[in-house]
């Protein structure tokens, strides 16, 4: 068997800062390439007013945050209240460290990377359920509880749903399971269910529409964050925009082969596949209804449960008749 490559980069400080700086600037970016494709998808106007093309307005958001008063509601349990928003964004940016960008660009090439990556996503669900909590509303804790419960019924298929790839790889660490596309194929095509499965769960576990239900406005006004204002606020949604991102590393990582491809820089070919699906998730966005929350807890339990099931008993079979 070909010995696997060390990925991890002779200067790890460099990498930690470049991968640091990369995550911490896309929230912004992503806010306004959210609103321009929605407008493209919707055929109206995007931001077009603060720059060029609108360029500044996430600047203009991020001031407009800032300046807003940072009120903490007489009624809630103040610590938890304030910290609850930090969770979020630290898991996810935890998550990041064993995403390896392309050969040298990895903090820390874990032989339990894929492992380390679902610890980090079930716990920035203690993140809403704490701020839904807090705030002691109705609202906001039911928006707590419909995260919980959307959370362990999506993390069960969705850890099941990649357990494909590693029986194919042979390894839990990200960095092999790209390496064993490069000698084979992309897993996309043996895996093409799991891929499926993989992305619907990475969807509710970003809690993005369709499957905003804990916090959705009509409904709950708006969720675990219905106190929230400020700073506080905003950290819940750059904790989004980086789940959103780092989903789609993930994709691009355990499905598309990470950083191979003909001709361009490694990197280059893992930023086009991580933006294609960042683009797809603001896509679902602008073109699906939202369902209801007992259809959406039917689904998991009952379709995509089974189907991970039959995924992982399918390729498990074939992989040991072949030997």
């Amino acid at each position: 068997m070909k010995e696997l490559v060390n990925l991890v980069s002779p200067y790890p400080i460099w990498s930690l800062l470049g991968i640091l700086f990369f995550a911490l600037n896309i929230a912004a970016f992503l806010i306004w390439v959210e609103r321009r494709l929605l407008a493209v998808w919707q055929d109206r106007y995007g931001p077009n007013r603060v720059g060029p093309f609108g360029l500044l307005q996430p600047l203009a958001d991020a001031v407009k945050l800032f300046f807003k008063e940072d009120w903490i509601p007489p009624f809630a349990d103040k610590w938890p209240f304030i910290v609850a928003p930090a969770i979020v964004a630290a898991t996810v940016l935890m998550g990041f460290a064993v995403v390896p960008f392309a050969s040298g660009i990895v903090v820390t090439d874990l032989n339990i990377g894929l492992l380390f990556f679902l610890a980090m996503s079930s716990l920035g669900v203690y993140s809403v359920v704490i701020g839904g909590w807090a705030s002691n509303n109705k609202y906001s804790l039911l928006g707590g509880m419909r995260a919980a419960a959307q959370m362990l019924s999506y993390e069960v298929f969705m850890g099941l749903a990649v357990m494909g790839t590693v029986i194919l790889a042979g390894s839990f660490s990200l960095g092999a399971i790209v390496q064993a596309q490069e000698k084979n194929m992309l897993f996309v095509i043996p895996q093409f269910l799991g891929f499926v499965l993989f992305l619907i769960a990475g969807v509710a576990e970003t809690r993005r529409l369709p499957f905003d239900l804990p916090e959705a406005e009509s409904e709950l006004v708006a969720g675990f964050h219905s106190e929230y204002s400020g700073m506080k606020f905003g950290l819940f949604f750059v904790g989004e925009y980086l789940g959103v991102t780092l989903i789609s590393c993930l994709i691009t990582v355990l499905f598309f082969g990470g950083w191979l491809g003909p001709g361009l820089p490694g990197l280059v070919w893992f930023l086009i596949k991580m933006f294609g699906f960042i683009g797809f998730f603001i896509l679902l966005r602008a073109a699906l209804p939202r369902p209801r929350f007992d259809q959406l807890m039917t689904w998991g339990w009952k379709l995509m449960l089974p189907l991970a099931l039959a995924n992982l008993l399918v390729t498990g079979a074939i992989v040991v008749a072949l030997k």
